[in-house]
């Protein structure tokens, strides 16, 4: 079977989105990128900051309501229905449920190829990158660093903490089927 799903999952700042832009460079063909950080900023500006939606509190603990979900489920089985149309995509995610959101996101890719790649970085060099970011919470960082992983299983683990993001691309793009 063919690889048509790639699924990175790891804690705020890991270095996901920088190896899903050199995944899409060094991959031979195209492949889509969709990013829950892309996710999060199609919300209503009401469902950003409330308990329905996503919460945010001053120590970078993250809870999510039932709209957020409601939104989620549907915004999931959109990226799904791109790969099922023909496309490839890689998945930028962050599995705040640790293995319940992979099983969110194995039931809705049933019959898809998909290789599961699970980004680390320690929690210090995380929590540097989130500040040199600026626009996360303090804190956010550190606290996902390892939730994230906690019963998730992958195909393939990359780390970013002494490692470029071309580099595990490439790792990543040599799995790939």
């Amino acid at each position: 079977m063919t690889t048509r799903t790639i699924i990175l999952n790891g804690g705020s700042s890991s270095g996901k989105s920088g190896i899903v832009r050199c995944l899409q460079s060094v991959l031979p063909d195209p492949w889509l990128a969709f990013g829950v950080d892309s996710f999060v900023d199609a919300l209503p500006a009401r469902l950003r900051e409330s308990d329905a939606g996503l919460g945010v509190a001053a120590d970078g603990t993250v809870s999510v309501g039932a709209e957020f979900r409601t939104l989620e489920a549907a915004w999931t089985e959109g990226v799904v229905a791109t790969a099922r149309a023909g496309a490839r995509i890689v998945v930028d995610d962050v599995f705040l449920g640790g293995a319940a959101s992979q099983q969110r996101w194995q039931k809705a890719l049933d019959g898809v190829d998909v290789l599961w790649v699970g980004v680390r970085c320690e929690s210090a060099v995380a929590a540097g990158r989130e500040v040199a970011r600026g626009d996360r919470v303090r804190g956010m960082a550190a606290l996902q660093a390892d939730v994230v992983h906690e019963g998730v299983f992958y195909d393939l683990e990359v780390d970013t903490t002494h490692t470029e993001s071309l580099v595990c691309a490439r790792t990543i793009a040599a799995r790939v089927r």
